[in-house]
């Protein structure tokens, strides 16, 4: 395999990172833009969701195009992209202008995700692939509590624009690294040039396995995304949100690596479980009582066991050959979920009358996840598919 694999599964745990750290921009500069822009909770959700909406359109189209020309091209375009729409927000002037270059970036990130499970099922094999699978699953969380802590600061110091700014920065840097590194490994299955889907049970599996990660990622983006407006509501000032929201996010690639080994030990479905009811409690329970770093270590800690498991199961729902093609009808459903439920939280704040709203429907979500996990189990057989991770 050769060190290669790694400088290219670092360059894609660099691109997750900024992945996060872009997505959370607009969370963690909710109160300021919601008072220079008017903007109520819902209004907020509509631009936190603008990153996510062009998923629903283009990851499909994105893992044909991936198939048909290539992972270096389609991962490295969508990466320059994640860097244009950066500058997009930060020149924009104003909440349209944000929505543009999240649009943008938007595109730009369907691409990387879709695209790099496959890249990585390419490059590693046996334990090495759920071990790389869950480093890049890690680094999103990580980008997104970087975001806490960084982006009110610089947008203290030097204007909000200069929040996206920096995610455009680290956004050039995943870019370079990545094409720099990045070959077609020949130990890869062939792939057909020719535009074809999986078969009707694939896809199949393949919905059920994305509205699972679905349900796991809007929920978590639902509750990360009002969390900043809830606690400065409460009172709380930006080194305690900044200490939470961290535990929630930074204590993920710990807790996804260990879930990874876990899930071998005493099987998948347990550490799913306990890593969702842990998600589901830590949620409402943030909205029931102020206990802000209870419900925090909860989230991010045991909250984070399985992701690793979902993603390593919608990787393994499709034949080698169509991996990029089933990686973009996984993503759809993601993505769909994605560019909604942070709107439908902030609607749930509106008729709530506070963000706790949005933390009731963000743990609601998530539990959704628990059986669309057993009707996956009914329809695949994990064993085998643990077995190949």
């Amino acid at each position: 395999m050769g060190s290669r694999a790694w400088i290219i599964l670092s360059a894609l745990v660099l691109a997750r990172i900024g992945f996060g750290y872009q997505f959370q921009t607009v969370a963690s500069l909710g109160p300021e833009l919601m008072s220079r822009f008017h903007l109520d909770y819902a209004g907020l959700g509509s631009l936190i969701g603008a990153y996510m909406l062009p998923g629903i359109f283009v990851a499909l189209p994105l893992g044909l195009l991936g198939r048909r020309f290539g992972d270096r091209l389609i991962l490295g375009a969508g990466l320059a992209l994640m860097t244009l729409g950066a500058l997009l927000s930060a020149w924009g002037g104003g909440a349209a202008g944000i929505a543009e270059g999240r649009v943008t970036s938007g595109i730009g990130a369907v691409a990387m995700i879709v695209l790099q499970s496959k890249v990585i099922a390419d490059w590693f094999r046996g334990r090495r692939f759920m071990l790389a699978v869950s480093i890049s699953v890690g680094a999103y969380p990580v980008g997104v509590g970087l975001s806490q802590f960084v982006h009110p600061l610089l947008a203290r110091a030097f204007g909000w624009p200069a929040a996206f700014l920096s995610g455009g920065a680290e956004m050039a840097l995943a870019t370079i690294l990545f094409l720099a590194a990045y070959r077609d490994t020949t130990e890869a299955a062939a792939v057909p040039r020719a535009f074809s889907l999986p078969s009707v049970r694939e896809c199949l599996i393949l919905v059920v396995a994305g509205l699972i990660w679905t349900a796991y990622t809007a929920g978590f983006t639902g509750f990360l995304s009002y969390v900043p407006s809830l606690m400065a509501q409460r009172g709380e000032g930006l080194a305690l949100t900044g200490l939470v929201v961290g535990l929630a996010t930074w204590g993920n690639p710990p807790a996804t690596l260990i879930g990874g080994g876990l899930a071998g030990r005493v099987g998948a479905w347990r550490t799913f479980a306990i890593g969702t009811l842990s998600l589901v409690v830590g949620m409402a329970g943030f909205g029931l009582l102020d206990w802000p770093v209870t419900w925090g270590f909860l989230v991010g800690l045991p909250g984070a066991l399985h992701p690793g498991v979902i993603i390593a199961l919608g990787t393994l729902s499709a034949r080698p050959e169509n991996r990029a093609v089933g990686m973009g009808v996984f993503y759809t459903m993601y993505y769909a979920g994605g560019a909604v439920v942070p709107t439908l939280c902030g609607h749930a704040a509106d008729l709530y009358g506070s963000p706790v709203g949005a933390m009731f429907a963000a743990s609601a979500i998530s539990a959704i996840a628990i059986p669309m996990y057993l009707l996956h189990r009914r329809l695949a057989a994990h064993e085998t598919m643990l077995a190949r991770a």
